[in-house]
């Protein structure tokens, strides 16, 4: 399975694509591999020659697959790209060049910006990649895990190691695990709970996360030639994101933490013995300060085989300090249990404190043993996790602490109908409830099940506080947000369990931050938060935290809106709350709500960041990363160095570097983004919300309904019953349109708006000249080089009413060749990624590989719609529909 055009410039995917083909012959059958190996040529053959003609599905011999060949089929197909995958991460095809530290350090040199101004900035930078449960993953954990095996065994194959540690020849272990791989049941069989989630989540941030960013550090330390303060955290919604999901509780809330915790102690603890094990300086040989001495006196070893290895001592007993601290705060013994007793570590900073205290000894004889080392890395590790490993947001809809509110108010008797006053009212009812130190929750009273929840939310929250530390919880995001009382009536809810108090000198232990999502959310924005910062109380509570973030959301904007508006109401959105917080003197801190997918804000989070308006990041940014953008990046250790490398250096570069446009381009490009914006905008309103008969057509046309079948995630597809696309969600939105190769919300609309646009001369400009406008013309590309209107045809087929198809899918044909045209028309290219070849190898490597699967998928549809109810068909729906996302990568 290695005959593919730009494969011979990937070697591993040769090798890798050989192995796969022996499985299939030993494990499936001769028979099978040689079908198998049929159509796969004579896609290759098509893609060689292709010129927008797929042909009938006959030519590929797909109608020769039986059932239980085309289930296997489906699954060589996607283990094939699985492995292609892989190899091309390996190899750096989709990473960013130069998106390193160094590199940015050297650009920002050359333009005069000097090492000193670099940590200057570092000293308030924050940049945190937060993990969300959102459902794009279709892959089992398990698939993941043999992938990863596999990774590790290609990299002892490249220093030419041809024995594993255990004794196994590396060729043969790979091929064990691609045999696993075809055995191993693609599938989930019950759908995940809120706590399968937690610990796929914890799985990257205890095996990747723990053990790559020290190791990071230490690079940037080199870099920058002193030590830089630890600037870059994950975060997590995990557990703690409610936003439609009534699966998550309290309860969920407390388990998320307890583990987290438990990780992080237990990845501690583990590092503390390495480290007891390691230092063995005796004072026979080398002497120890007096602040060593007093650590290991305390600690109550009086071992006399230690008596002259006061590191040995002292580390005993950080570690019985440790295993006291994992008792304290999970309620579990350590795993290896303390030699001594010892008293729990107050909070993280106590702990670092010892740390701290030998490596300064260390460090006074100024020789090997003053540099970091695991020492180093394990300060630097309870310095970026704390005892909570990553910060747990909290998300709730405005709509529900509406309610909440309304009725704590109704059964206090302070005000019967809170829900009928208009926005001053309830700004004024609730800046005097937040001054007043009296609770309006009572044990007493009822209140009903949606109350009950959301107080007991808070509760679990101050408790953490109590508990992990304040760093465990920092933010609490407020959706929908529309207006200042939204975030009042959080502040209030906090209030009732002391993580808000009033006052003359007013805090808030967790920030209200409100999320701007649709198209008419973002226009509101400078305005909501103007008004938030004319607050006296808010004043108070910025001045003390010094920033503020806000969230700004790209699905729904994307899917209300479009792809062109979305880009750029989300620009111009941060531009104009730039302005509001210069005004207020408050630092601004922008969370960016980005999906995999381009039409949920998808693609390379460097030229994104960098992209971003002049001003606008300041230093501090923080990006959701979902789904299958998690395994992608943070999969493993050395792809999770990468990307994390690329996002710190681009906040840099976005920090520090001279804006790139004058004052004038500036407004001329605006104007003209404007105008674009309004084109396009449109057009895609017309079609998606104008057309009658649309939502009908989307929904047969896609396997949307199908896709409800993944047992993917703990939350619901839609927010509500309808079935509006109003209240879809962004995801099943997004992924619908992926599956059937037409990526509607990455480029509808912007053809139409290129081609109405006059002055082409000034689009040329702007794709050289202007960093935002690039980056949203390469995103747009690889979405319209991922698309193919000719299978796209075929899902048309699809929709039952055939006048409502042929009116409406030619509309988006048009509309896909003028993207097309348009785009090369303005990049000056003759053809789509002729500036990106690595990328266009990509992308046509998969494209003999997906197009099977489409074919299959399509009448695999048509089957189970007739009323065929065997369920191997519904398996191959869903087994196709895996191997497609796999294949097209970031496509939720």
């Amino acid at each position: 399975m290695a005959d593919l055009p730009g494969i011979a410039n990937n070697p591993d995917i040769r090798f890798l694509g050989k192995l796969l083909g022996d499985v299939i012959r030993n494990y499936g059958g001769e028979a099978l591999y040689a079908r198998t190996e049929s159509i796969r040529t004579a896609s290759v053959d098509r893609h060689r020659t292709k010129n927008g003609d797929s042909g009938p599905e006959s030519d590929l011999g797909l109608d020769a697959l039986n059932l239980d060949e085309t289930l296997d089929f489906v699954r060589g197909f996607m283990l094939f790209s699985m492995l292609a995958n892989l190899a091309e991460d390996r190899q750096g095809v989709t990473a960013e060049q130069g998106a390193d530290v160094a590199a940015a350090l050297e650009r920002l040199a050359g333009e005069g910006i000097d090492k000193a101004q670099v940590m200057d900035l570092l000293g308030h930078t924050l940049i945190a990649p937060v993990l969300t449960a959102h459902p794009t993953e279709v892959r089992r954990k398990s698939m993941i895990d043999h992938r990863n095996r596999i990774a590790a065994l290609m990299r002892l194959r490249d220093a030419e190691v041809t024995e594993t540690p255990d004794g196994d020849d590396v060729e043969e272990a790979i091929l064990r695990q691609i045999a696993l791989l075809w055995q191993t049941r693609v599938l989930r069989r019950e759908r995940l709970y809120v706590t399968d989630e937690v610990e796929i989540a914890l799985s990257y941030l205890r095996d990747v996360f723990l053990p790559a960013l020290p190791a990071l550090y230490q690079r940037w330390d080199r870099a920058l030639g002193e030590r830089v303060p630890s600037f870059l955290k994950p975060g997590s919604w995990i557990g703690g994101d409610r936003d439609g999901n009534p699966f998550v509780t309290a309860e969920s809330l407390k388990a998320a933490l307890a583990k987290a915790s438990e990780a992080v102690l237990g990845y501690y603890m583990d590092a503390v013995h390495a480290l007891g094990a390691e230092l063995s300086i005796s004072t026979q040989l080398a002497p120890a300060d007096d602040a060593v001495i007093a650590l290991a006196n305390a600690s109550g070893d009086t071992a006399e085989s230690r008596s002259d290895e006061p590191y040995r001592r002292a580390l005993s007993g950080i570690y019985a300090r440790l295993a006291a601290t994992h008792l304290a705060l999970t309620g579990k013994p350590a795993p290896r249990a303390a030699a001594l007793k010892g008293e729990r570590y107050p909070d993280p900073q106590a702990f670092r404190a010892d740390l701290v205290t030998i490596a300064r000894a260390l460090r006074h004889d100024g020789g090997a043993l003053s540099s970091g080392g695991a020492l180093g890395r394990l300060i630097r590790a309870c310095e970026t996790f704390g005892f909570h490993l990553a910060t747990l947001d909290l998300r709730q809809n405005s709509a529900v602490h509406e309610r909440v509110v309304a009725e704590l108010l109704k059964v206090a008797g302070v005000e019967g109908d809170y829900l009928s006053l208009n926005e001053s009212q309830r700004v004024s009812l609730l800046r005097h409830e937040l001054s007043n130190a009296r609770p309006l929750a009572s044990p007493f009273a009822d209140y009903s099940d949606e109350t009950k929840s959301e107080l007991a939310i808070v509760r679990a929250a101050a408790d953490a506080h109590a508990t992990y530390g304040p760093a465990c919880i920092v933010q609490h995001i407020v959706s929908m947000a529309q207006s200042v009382s939204d975030l009042l009536e959080l502040n209030i809810l906090l209030k009732e369990v002391g993580l808000y108090r009033g006052g003359e000198n007013p805090s808030a232990a967790i920030m209200a931050v409100p999320l701007f999502e649709t198209i008419g959310d973002l226009e509101a924005a400078p305005g909501i938060m103007t008004e938030w910062f004319s607050l006296p109380e808010v004043r108070g509570i910025t001045a003390a935290r010094s920033f503020q973030e806000v969230m700004i959301g790209y699905s729904d904007s994307n899917k209300d809106g479009g792809y062109l508006t979305s880009t750029w109401s989300l620009s111009k959105a941060s531009t104009a709350l730039k302005g509001v917080f210069a005004g207020a003197g408050v630092g601004m801190q922008l969370f960016h709500g980005r999906g995999g997918a381009v039409g949920r804000g998808g693609g390379s989070a460097f030229a994104a960041i960098r992209a971003q308006p002049s001003g606008t990041v300041q230093g501090r940014i923080r990006i959701t990363e979902q789904g299958e953008v998690i395994a992608g990046k943070y999969g493993t250790r050395e792809s999770a160095i990468t990307n994390l490398e690329a996002m710190a250096s681009a906040t840099l570069l976005a920090s520090l570097e001279p804006d790139a446009l004058s004052a004038a381009d500036t407004q001329r490009f605006s104007a003209a983004m404007d105008t674009l914006s309004a084109s396009a905008f449109a057009a895609y309103r017309d079609l998606v919300y104008g057309t009658e008969g649309f939502r009908t057509f989307f929904r047969q046309m896609t396997p949307i309904v199908e896709i409800a079948g993944l047992k993917i995630g703990s939350r619901p597809a839609s927010r509500t019953k309808s079935d509006k696309i109003e209240d879809l969600r962004a995801i099943p939105w997004v992924f619908s349109w992926a599956q059937a190769r037409v990526m509607l919300p990455g480029w509808y609309g912007v053809g139409q708006a290129l081609d109405a646009f006059e002055d082409k001369g000034l689009l040329a400009e702007m794709a050289q000249g202007w960093p935002f406008f690039a980056a949203s013309l390469a995103n747009m590309e690889q979405v319209i080089a991922k698309s193919d209107m000719d299978i796209a045809a075929r899902y048309a087929t699809l929709v039952e009413d055939r006048a409502l198809a042929d009116a409406i899918f030619p509309r988006i044909v048009t509309g896909w060749q003028q993207a097309h045209d348009g785009l090369l028309a303005v990049t000056g290219q003759s053809r789509l990624l002729e500036a990106h070849p690595a990328l266009d190898a990509s992308i046509r490597l998969r494209l003999p590989y997906i197009e099977p699967l489409n074919l299959l998928q399509i009448e695999l549809i048509k089957r189970r719609r007739a009323g065929d109810e065997d369920e191997r068909i519904g398996e191959g729906i869903l087994l196709s529909i895996n191997a497609i996302a796999t294949a097209l990568r970031n496509s939720g």
